[in-house]
């Protein structure tokens, strides 16, 4: 009796964990939405309150004064091409340390980019951009192979673990039947590595989307390059910050990223627990 009184604790303790983790994300959100749809006068007399009806004003003033298609569209390149690049380099780096893993060079070369996730954002901010800045690339395509680069380090790390767990008797087999290291690795390899793949572009899609500071230090040249986070800084200024607006802004550029996270949640699952484990 005393065992399952206990139980119910840990139960009734769990539960409200999981309530308390729901209330600090949703309640965020409730307030985006919320003050999308009202005036700055009305959210001003109450930022919390539900809004007194169905003002679509903001959404039209976002769409037809702010350039924001223009925005959209570069954060649209940029997230695209920059995933569609990690997603031919990540996995061929991945591929060529696991099956040569042994090798000290291959082994070294993992290390080197292991250390990367051990380094903050933080310390590499001024050479990097300096580095960007010599090199003439601060461009939407400089801003691109940063990204291809940033991913490496954590794509590498869960790549190898994964693709080092798989039976090497299914590469041997297309290695007798005639194919070579290229063959299996787009015909066996690939097919085999689908949920991580899965993983690797739902995380640096949802990271490449949102990110501010990156796009800030490289794209600061020139405002037709802009992304979208750059955009909705531009609502806040030194005396006012017209935070209907920015809410507005923030729900459009949420939409498509909580559509592909919800669609995606559970190759993430999937594909993380898969790379923690093999190896």
């Amino acid at each position: 009796m005393k065992l399952e009184k206990e139980g119910m604790g840990w139960i009734i303790l769990r539960n409200l964990l999981i309530l308390m983790g729901l209330f600090l994300i949703l309640f965020p959100l409730y307030l985006v939405v919320i003050n999308s749809f009202k005036t700055l006068e009305e959210a001003g007399k109450d930022f919390f309150a539900l809004p007194s009806g169905l003002n679509l004003h903001n959404f039209k003033e976002l769409f037809q004064n702010n350039n924001y298609w223009v925005f959209a569209k570069n954060s649209l390149i940029i997230s695209a091409v920059s995933v569609g690049l990690i997603l031919v380099l990540v996995p061929s780096v991945s591929y060529a340390i696991a099956r040569n893993f042994n090798g000290k060079y291959y082994k070294g070369v993992y290390y080197y980019l292991l250390m990367g996730l051990f380094i903050p954002s933080q310390v590499i901010m001024l050479p990097v951009t300096k580095l960007m800045t010599n090199l003439n690339m601060l461009n939407r395509q400089g801003l691109i192979l940063l990204y291809a680069a940033y991913s490496l380090t954590q794509g590498v790390f869960l790549f190898v673990n994964y693709i080092r767990g798989l039976p090497f008797e299914i590469e041997e087999s297309a290695y007798m039947d005639g194919c070579n290291v290229f063959q299996t690795y787009i015909r066996i390899v690939i097919p085999l590595v689908k949920p991580m793949l899965a993983t690797l572009l739902i995380m640096d899609l949802l990271w490449i989307w949102n990110d501010f500071m990156l796009p800030l230090l490289i794209l600061n040249r020139s405002k037709d390059i802009w992304t979208l986070p750059l955009f909705q800084y531009n609502f806040k200024t030194e005396y006012s910050f017209n935070y209907t607006m920015a809410f507005t802004a923030y729900l459009m550029s949420m939409l498509p990223m909580l559509i592909v996270y919800c669609m995606g949640q559970k190759h993430i699952i999937k594909g993380l627990t898969a790379g923690s484990v093999k190896g």
